[in-house]
C-alpha cells in the first residue's frame, strides 16, 4: 500500500534521524526520530499501520510479554524491542522494514490514543497499578480513558487479567474480551471499586463488590499448575524465571490463540527458549561481577519480583534512582513488601540509596550503602541486581553480556 507523500517524508525523516542519532552516538535512535516524523505528519502512526496489530499494555510486564508474543508467532513482526512505547517509539519501529504484522508495547497512559489511530486486530491488557507518585490518580484516569476507548472499538478483541478490577472496568462495555485468570499478587491499587467506590473484597482467588461488579465468569485462560486455553492443557516450561513471567506467557499464549496464526503448543516451545529480555534476567558482567538484570520500578513490581529471587547465596544489589522517568518521590518504597526477603544483606545503589537504606533497616535487613563505583564489593558469588528503570539503563550500558 502506497504512502500518502507526507507519510513518505514523514517516514523518510523518522529514519534518517534515528540512524544519524546512533551514528552520532547521541542515542539509541528509537524516539527522536519519531519526534520529527509526527511533526511532518501527526496521522503518521496510522499511515504506517501495517496488515495486523498487536498491542500489549499494562503498567508491569508489557516488554516481556512482547518479546513473548513476538517469539512465540514464530514470523517475522514489527515490533518496539527497545521499550520505546510512546507514540515516537511506535512511528520508529513502524517505520523501519515494512511487515504484515506489528506487535508493540504501549504506555498505558498513551494506549487509547494508539489503540484508536491505529484500530488493532488485538489488545493485550496486563494489569494497571500506581507507577509514579507523582503522577496522582493516574491509575483511575487511565482506566477511564481506556473505558472510552474500548467501547468504541468494535472490530478489536481483548485478552485481558480478570483478577485486575481496574482492568475489567475498562472493558466493562467492550467486544470480545477473553479473560485470563491469571496470578495476580498486587491489588493494593485496586481496594475500592470504581463503579461505586465502595470496598472491593478478595478472597479465594475471587474478588467483587457489593453493588454487583465482580470478577467475570466467562474464563478463556486459566494459569495454575498449567496453562490451560480453551479446555487445553497445555504445559508451560519457561526459562525466563517467576511466577509472574509465567502469567505474562500465558497471556502472550492466549493472544496467539486470538490472533489464530499459529497453535498455541508451537508457540510454547518458542517462548520457553527466550531467556532474556532487553537485556533483563539473562546473564551479564557488571564491573567484574557476572551479575542478573532485573526492572522493577514500581510497588506492584518489586512485590512480584521479591517472590522469584533465587533462594542461592547470591548477592543481592538495589538501585534507586528519582529521575523524571522513575517519579520524583521515592516514598513508594514504603509499600515494597521487603520484609519478605528476611535477614540478608542487601547493597544499596543509586541517587536515593539513603532512602532505601532506611527503608531496608525498617524492614529488618542489613542495608549496605555503596557510595562510589570504585566501593563495589568483590568477590565470585554471581549478583542479583534490581534497579528502577534509570538505574536500569545506567547498569545495562556499563555490563556486557556474558
Amino acid at each position: 500500500m502506497a504512502f500518502p507523500i507526507r507519510a513518505q517524508i514523514g517516514r523518510w525523516s523518522t529514519r534518517t534521524v534515528n540512524y544519524l542519532s546512533r551514528a552520532l552516538g547521541r542515542g539509541s535512535g528509537t524516539v527522536v526520530g519519531g519526534k520529527v516524523g509526527l511533526r511532518v505528519d501527526p496521522l503518521l502512526i496510522q499511515h504506517l499501520r501495517p496488515k495486523q496489530v498487536l498491542l500489549v499494555s499494562g503498567t508491569n510486564g508489557k516488554t516481556t510479554t512482547t518479546a513473548m508474543i513476538a517469539e512465540g508467532l514464530g514470523v517475522h513482526s514489527t515490533t518496539n524491542a527497545t521499550g520505546a512505547n510512546m507514540p515516537e517509539g511506535i512511528v520508529a519501529a513502524l517505520s523501519g522494514a515494512r511487515r504484515e504484522c506489528a506487535v508493540l508495547e504501549v504506555d498505558e497512559a498513551w494506549m487509547a490514543r494508539v489503540a484508536e489511530q491505529l484500530q488493532p486486530e488485538v489488545v493485550v491488557l496486563l494489569n494497571l497499578s500506581r507507577d509514579q507518585l507523582d503522577r496522582a490518580n493516574e491509575v483511575r484516569q487511565v482506566a477511564e480513558k481506556w473505558r472510552l476507548t474500548f467501547a468504541n472499538l468494535p472490530a478489536t478483541k481483548f485478552v485481558a487479567n480478570a483478577n485486575d478490577p481496574l482492568v475489567v472496568y475498562a472493558l466493562e462495555h467492550a467486544n470480545g474480551v477473553s479473560w485470563c485468570d491469571v496470578p495476580t499478587n498486587w491489588t493494593a491499587d485496586a481496594a475500592t471499586c470504581p463503579r461505586c467506590n465502595g470496598n472491593i473484597s478478595f478472597q479465594s482467588g475471587s474478588w467483587s463488590c457489593r453493588c454487583g461488579f465482580a470478577k467475570p465468569t466467562s474464563i478463556m485462560a486459566t494459569l495454575k499448575n498449567e496453562l490451560t486455553i480453551h479446555g487445553r492443557r497445555i504445559p508451560l516450561q519457561l526459562t525466563l524465571p517467576g511466577e509472574f513471567n509465567r502469567a505474562n506467557a500465558a497471556m502472550a499464549l492466549t493472544a496467539i490463540q486470538v490472533l489464530g496464526l499459529d497453535s498455541p503448543l508451537v508457540a510454547t516451545v518458542r517462548i520457553s527458549w527466550l531467556d532474556s529480555v532487553a537485556g533483563r534476567f539473562g546473564e551479564r558482567e557488571l564491573w567484574g561481577r557476572k551479575a542478573t538484570l532485573l526492572l522493577a520500578k514500581n510497588p506492584a513490581g518489586f512485590s512480584a519480583l521479591l517472590e522469584s529471587l533465587p533462594s542461592d547465596p547470591r548477592e543481592l544489589w538495589i538501585g534507586i534512582n528519582a529521575e523524571i522517568a522513575d517519579g520524583r518521590d521515592p516514598s513508594w518504597l514504603y509499600d515494597v513488601p521487603f520484609e519478605r526477603l528476611g535477614t540478608r544483606v542487601v547493597y544499596c545503589f543509586g541517587t536515593r540509596r539513603l532512602d532505601l537504606a532506611a527503608r531496608l533497616f525498617y524492614a529488618g535487613l542489613e542495608p549496605r550503602v555503596v557510595d562510589d563505583r570504585d566501593l563495589v564489593p568483590s568477590g565470585r558469588n554471581k549478583v542479583v541486581a534490581v534497579g528502577n528503570y534509570t538505574v536500569f539503563q545506567e547498569w545495562l550500558r556499563e555490563s556486557v553480556e556474558v
